[in-house]
């Protein structure tokens, strides 16, 4: 018997990345898995290597995309929101729209793709969300992402609170992920860069989106878990900065 057996699972940023390795991770625990996000492209890539995956699209950011989302939605277990969006730049410099379009993405996509999804969350069911290390170990030039993620964390704790019994809430706060999050850089540029975030870290290395999801399952799957912001991360909130 698995943990997912019989079990229901939505995935928001299922297409890609850590959402997608959520998804493959809960499928192979015989879980009912649902598909979403807003690129359809990497939605039916995905499907496909998932046996009788359902597939419904979302743009978190539109309001009336998130109301079809939730209409078509079935009954569910658990719910995970993966959603990913970065704006880096100096406080002076960084442009308030960047920094509005990353709220937009990041925390008030999920705030309103998780209130609509209220009504379909079974009894015992869970709401797993994802926010990042910088919201407590701040980085240089990364206030905005830091802020973002310290509100996705808090929306966590409130909920918790008052979505239980019924819900659990929790937060999985990773670390750098080798994921296609970075596929835009050049290859070179961003093996350089996980090198010298790994060098960085305790455990020598940046991690992989196979471990971060292994976190999501855990905080679906442990019962007596709620209001917990996971952090996995390499020993990130330990790491040694280097000197300005």
């Amino acid at each position: 018997m698995t943990r997912f057996a019989g079990k229901s699972v939505a995935i928001v940023g299922g297409g890609s990345g850590i959402g997608r390795a959520v998804a493959e991770a809960v499928a192979a625990e015989d879980a009912d898995v649902i598909l979403s996000s807003r690129n359809q492209e990497k939605l039916a890539i995905a499907a496909a290597g998932i046996p009788d995956a359902r597939v419904i699209a979302v743009d978190m950011t539109d309001a009336e995309s998130v109301g079809d989302w939730a209409a078509a939605l079935p009954e569910i277990d658990h719910l995970v929101i993966s959603a990913s969006s970065a704006a880096h730049g100096p406080f002076a410099e960084l442009a308030e729209e960047q920094l509005r379009a990353m709220f937009d993405a990041k925390f008030f996509g999920p705030y309103r793709t998780a209130k609509a999804a209220l009504p379909k969350l079974r009894d015992g069911g869970s709401i797993t969300f994802f926010s990042g290390v910088l919201s407590r170990r701040p980085g240089m030039n990364c206030s905005g992402l830091g802020a973002v993620n310290g509100a996705v964390e808090s929306l966590t704790y409130g909920l918790a609170l008052e979505l239980g019994p019924k819900l659990r809430v929790n937060c999985v706060s990773p670390g750098m992920i080798r994921s296609d999050a970075y596929a835009g850089m050049p290859a070179e540029k961003r093996e350089t860069m996980y090198a010298a975030t790994g060098e960085s870290l305790p455990v020598g290395r940046v991690g992989t989106v196979e471990e971060a999801a292994g976190a999501a399952l855990h905080l679906m799957s442990n019962g007596y878990t709620t209001g917990l912001v996971l952090d996995v991360d390499g020993g990130h909130m330990i790491r040694q900065y280097a000197t300005r």
